[in-house]
């Protein structure tokens, strides 16, 4: 029995692949093993991080995919006689089936790694002309104990006619190509290539939640959610707080920057994707790695940890567990991301340079009108609002407000008018908006409103 189908028209004339058991309508929970581990992985690893969900209390808080990226398969390339994909016996002795079946056994969900072209990143087997037989084999490795999983798919390695004839890389300017007005780029080789695994995923009689890691290529926001249930929208993330390393590698800063310019590209059975999560790596500050968590949760991305969680310190494990930051992504009611306001500077284009993303940005949940204030700055800074000019408080009717933070899961007073508050260097204060007696302040408000 099919259990996920393509909805052709939702409310909006957006399409969207919709599962029975809701898989994909909700951003995705989980951890990936490419930033910490990137080809040294092995079942060992996995059964690892697993039970670390369970000793730190993440699958409590709502993780539940445990993510094998890039290297897994054979090396060299090949398939075996009926063209199936072969796990590396001797990082996976017992087989991604044999480590799936482990997962589940633990109460968590299994992801995989392919590509959308002829090899991965890591010049590992890719998909692209099989993707028949492996979105079959990737639904058998997923039975027993819980027949979902996830395809984390990538955009590596594809032979130069499936070159779009518009190419469009947000992150790599120069390697854009102007199209004609009105141009469809759901027509793109790029967006054919990602088609091509769709529907055999859905064709398979368990759920498989599609990740596309596009990297933005190909405007993939204006037909991503009629192919997967989640896409990626620029290049890839790297832990340092702004600017660039190398090619390909971004900052939390100019991601962000990118972000405010699509804040509208997500909701309900569909997630822009702005890369995995960084909290707690590389040189970033603990307040920095607030703000990353933070603004990834309110964007309604998905939360990918990629720390390693082996002697995880205290602070970072706190971020990662924010339980009010985790409600307002898996809100069950309001789908949109935050929207950014009273910009205090014109959005600019998207460049390593962009160290200053948006400092305010409003959203909503059940619990009530959520703000975020960003300290981009190299120093303390008092950050604040005027009631009346915050979308959804100034349509509330009200003037005197319940103020919370989302950090310390405690209130911090009633305010009429306006609210300020010093910021730490780099860090975002999260805060809810209540009426005064905690009643939610304007619940037929959304950030797609305005």
């Amino acid at each position: 029995m099919r259990t996920h189908f393509l909805v052709p028209a939702l409310a909006g004339g957006v399409s969207a692949i919709v599962s029975e058991d809701g898989t994909g309508r909700l951003p995705a929970l989980g951890w990936n093993s490419w930033n910490e581990y990137d080809c040294n992985i092995n079942e060992r690893v996995f059964l690892q991080v697993a039970q670390a969900f369970i000793d730190l209390g993440l699958k409590d808080a709502g993780y539940e995919y445990i993510n094998i990226d890039d290297c897994w398969s054979v090396q060299p390339r090949r398939r075996d006689s009926q063209g199936r994909m072969i796990p590396d016996p001797n990082k996976f002795p017992n087989g991604i089936k044999g480590l799936a079946d482990k997962i589940h056994a633990m109460g968590l969900k299994l992801g995989i790694y392919s590509d959308a072209g002829t090899m991965t990143c890591a010049l590992y087997e890719g998909s692209l002309y099989h993707e028949e037989v492996d979105a079959a084999t990737f639904a058998d490795w997923g039975i027993d104990s819980d027949p979902r999983l996830d395809l984390k798919y990538d955009n590596c390695q594809y032979p130069s006619q499936w070159n779009d004839q518009y190419n469009y890389r947000p992150d790599i300017p120069s390697e854009t190509v102007q199209a004609p007005p009105g141009y469809d780029y759901g027509t793109s080789n790029t967006a054919e290539r990602y088609r091509r695994m769709r529907d055999p995923l859905l064709s398979q009689d368990r759920t498989i939640q599609y990740s596309l890691c596009a990297w933005g290529a190909a405007h993939v926001e204006r037909w991503g959610n009629q192919t997967g249930h989640s896409w990626r929208m620029f290049g890839d993330i790297y832990p340092i707080w702004a600017g660039k390393n190398g090619g390909y590698n971004w900052g939390i800063m100019p991601i962000l920057n990118q972000a405010a310019h699509h804040w509208n590209d997500t909701g309900f059975w569909g997630h822009g994707d702005w890369d995995m999560l960084e909290v707690g790596n590389g040189d970033l500050t603990v307040e920095e790695s607030r703000s990353h968590f933070a603004m990834w949760a309110a964007l309604k991305s998905p939360l990918i940890i990629g720390t390693r969680l082996e002697g995880i310190q205290s602070d970072i494990l706190a971020i990662l567990k924010n339980r009010e930051l985790l409600a307002f992504n898996q809100d069950e009611v309001y789908a949109d991301a935050v929207m950014p306001f009273n910009l205090d500077r014109p959005l600019e284009p998207t460049t390593p340079n962009s160290a200053h993303p948006p400092s305010h940005w409003v959203g909503t949940s059940v619990a009530g009108i959520h703000v975020f204030l960003l300290n981009t700055e190299n120093y303390p800074r008092d950050l604040g609002v005027t009631f009346a000019d915050v979308p959804g408080l100034d349509t509330s009717g009200a003037r005197r407000f319940l103020v919370h933070d989302m950090w310390t899961g405690q209130d911090i007073g009633e305010y009429e008018g306006s609210f300020t508050l010093n910021v730490r260097r780099h860090d975002t204060a999260a805060l809810r908006f209540t009426a005064v007696d905690g009643g939610h302040p304007n619940s037929d408000w959304t950030p797609r409103l305005g």
